[in-house]
C-alpha cells in the first residue's frame, strides 16, 4: 500500500498588492490572489486543469490531498507581480536543469504550449466574453501577444530567434527554446546567443513561459461563451 501523499510543495511571491502561490515542482502550475490565501486557494482549484497539462505530457500528477501544501519559499515581488506577472524566481530554479527533469520540464512546457494551441482553436470562430469596461484581447491578439512573450522570454535565456516564415513563426521559436535548452544543460554553446545582461535559469524560464502559456489558455476557456 501506499503511503501518505507528501504535500504540495509551494513558494509565494508577494507584492503589495497581489500575491502569487506556485508549485515549486510543476511548471506553469501558478495562480495569484489578493492575499496568500486568495492565491493559495485558486492554485489549488486549478489541480484538475493542471492535471490535464501533466497528462498531455506523460508525467505522472496527483491531486494535491485535502489542500496539503507545503510552503517552502517566500519571495518579496515588485510591481511586476502587482501588475499580474509572477516576476521572481524561487531559489530551486538555481539548480541545473538537465537529463531526465530536463526532459520532464520539457514535456510540461510543450503541453502548456499544446494547451494554448487548443484553447485557441476551439474559440474560432466563437466570441470571448470581455470585461466590465469591454476590456480582452481577441484571441488573434492574444496568439500574437504569446508568440511575442516567448520570443522576449527567449532573449532572457540568451538566445534569440532564427529567421523564419510567418506561418512558421511559432514552430521556429519554439524549436529555437527546445535547442536553447538541451544546449544549457549540455554545457554546449548556444547555436544563436545573444548578449544578455542577467538571464534566467532554465528552469525559471520554463517555469515563466508554461505559466503564460497557460494563463492566456485557461482564460480563453473562461471566456468563452456557452
Amino acid at each position: 500500500m501506499g503511503g501518505k501523499q507528501p504535500a504540495l510543495r509551494v513558494y509565494l511571491e508577494r507584492g503589495s498588492k497581489r500575491t502569487f502561490a506556485g508549485a515549486i515542482d510543476w511548471p506553469g502550475w501558478c495562480r495569484s490572489g489578493r492575499n496568500e490565501e486568495e492565491a493559495l486557494d485558486r492554485l489549488l482549484a486549478y489541480a484538475p486543469r493542471y492535471a490535464k497539462v501533466a497528462k498531455s505530457a506523460k508525467v505522472a500528477f496527483r491531486s494535491p490531498a485535502d489542500g496539503n501544501v507545503a510552503i517552502v519559499e517566500e519571495l518579496r515581488g515588485g510591481g511586476g507581480t502587482d501588475f499580474g506577472v509572477p516576476s521572481e524566481a524561487p531559489s530551486k530554479d538555481g539548480d541545473p536543469l538537465k537529463d531526465k527533469e530536463l526532459a520532464r520540464q520539457q514535456a510540461l512546457l510543450d503541453a502548456s504550449w499544446k494547451a494554448f494551441d487548443a484553447a485557441a482553436r476551439s474559440a474560432k470562430g466563437r466570441t470571448l466574453k470581455t470585461g466590465p469596461r469591454g476590456g480582452g484581447r481577441s484571441v488573434a491578439k492574444m496568439t500574437d501577444h504569446v508568440l511575442e512573450a516567448e520570443v522576449a522570454h527567449l532573449a532572457m535565456l540568451g538566445s534569440h530567434r532564427g529567421k523564419a516564415a510567418k506561418k512558421d513563426e511559432v514552430a521556429s521559436v519554439r524549436g529555437t527554446v527546445r535547442a536553447t535548452l538541451k544546449a544549457l544543460a549540455e554545457g554546449r554553446p548556444i547555436a544563436n546567443p545573444r548578449q544578455t545582461k542577467r538571464p534566467w535559469a532554465p528552469r525559471y524560464f520554463v517555469r515563466r513561459s508554461a505559466w503564460h502559456a497557460l494563463d492566456h489558455a485557461w482564460e480563453i476557456e473562461d471566456r468563452l461563451h456557452p
